[in-house]
């Protein structure tokens, strides 16, 4: 049974980026299942036109009405899975990340409870839940270098569990979550404010 060490990112403090065109939030949801950890994501559906198809955790584009980049977040999961913002329990936030489309995404951890969510048929796919021991699994994780035009040598990560993979900007924020609540350590070190 695998539980995540939430003080280390209660107590980090996150780097932000403000240079990006665009602004995102995105929300890591934590549930406790059978007395384990879970992280819940959404599967982008397939008509998008940025990454269509691809995990993701429930976020998005900031809006004119969000007060803070936080309720961005809430906003956006509310929007995506029905999260109600009070059964957020907000924990901590991840370092901000540039993404290849020039937003600049802010991350928070939060704990939610473990009931049926549901989806927005317009830009979810399908709610997966993955347990933590599973994406921990060294069997289920690889990463390979890429050299990027613009950011030069990158490390992509892949988490492979229950048939789905989760890699890109989210890949990247799981590693920085597992790797401050758990023993993850990836085996190549990144900058996150510049991939």
């Amino acid at each position: 049974m695998t539980r995540l060490t939430l003080d280390p990112i209660a107590a980090y403090e996150a780097t932000e980026i403000d240079d990006q065109e665009y602004d995102a939030a995105v929300l890591a949801p934590i549930i406790d299942r059978d007395g384990e950890d879970h992280l819940l994501f959404t599967r982008r559906a397939d008509h998008l036109g940025e990454h269509p198809g691809q995990m993701s955790f429930p976020g998005g584009g900031a809006e004119p009405e969000d007060a803070t980049i936080l309720e961005t977040a809430l906003r956006e999961a509310n929007e995506e899975i029905g999260l109600e913002s009070t059964e957020a329990e907000i924990v901590g936030q991840l370092d901000d990340i540039r993404t290849v489309t020039e937003y600049a995404v802010t991350p928070f951890v939060a704990h939610v409870p473990d009931r049926e969510y549901v989806r927005d048929d317009n830009e979810v796919a399908e709610i997966v839940v993955l347990s933590v021991s599973e994406l921990l699994d060294p069997k289920n994780y690889e990463y390979e270098r890429r050299s990027h035009p613009y950011y030069g040598d990158i490390v992509i990560h892949y988490f492979h569990v229950d048939g789905y993979t989760v890699w890109g900007a989210t890949g990247r924020i799981l590693v920085q979550l597992l790797e401050l609540a758990t023993a993850f350590e990836a085996p190549e070190k990144v900058d996150r404010s510049s991939v």
